[in-house]
């Protein structure tokens, strides 16, 4: 008996996919999706084509996992149907995805390096803030206007 059982197996000619639903017994919390393609890849001869796992789901209660693969015969066409995070998650399950000539990988300190400003303009920097801060001291504060009683008083002519 085999650990592959197929629920549906749907050709979908609109979208021109082969849409793949079936569970794996005894697997629950071990199978993983590259595990799954694999698995799924080699069970139903499908060398040459991309499956693409959409989702596993564990049964509550039951050791069984179904699973939902979409399986294309171009790589373009999955990629333009679906969503571009499905196809950076699983190159990054499958270890990292893809190197550029040229480029290395960094480390997180060595980023932060980069980010960082040269020591020149730190310099040029500390001595124009000294500047900036004495021309923005306060003024002295103004004495407010002391009013007298004349002041405020209209002046009475006398008769």
């Amino acid at each position: 008996m085999s650990m592959i059982e197929v629920i549906s197996d749907v050709k979908n000619s609109l979208l021109a996919r082969r849409e793949l639903t079936c569970t794996f017994r005894g697997l629950a919390g071990k199978l993983k999706k590259p595990e799954a393609v694999d698995m799924v890849s080699k069970q139903f001869n499908l060398d040459g084509k991309v499956v693409v796992p959409i989702i596993l789901k564990n049964e509550t209660g039951r050791p069984m996992v179904s699973g939902t693969f979409y399986i294309y015969d171009d790589e373009k066409l999955a990629r333009k149907h679906l969503k571009p995070a499905i196809f950076s998650r699983q190159e990054k399950a499958k270890g990292g995805g893809e190197k550029v000539e040229g480029e290395t990988k960094e480390t997180p300190a060595e980023k932060a390096e980069e980010k960082k400003e040269p020591k020149d303009t730190k310099k040029v920097k500390e001595a124009k803030e000294p500047e900036k801060k004495e021309a923005k001291e306060p003024k002295e504060p103004k004495e407010p206007k002391k009013e007298t009683k004349e002041s405020k008083e209209p002046e009475k002519e006398s008769k």
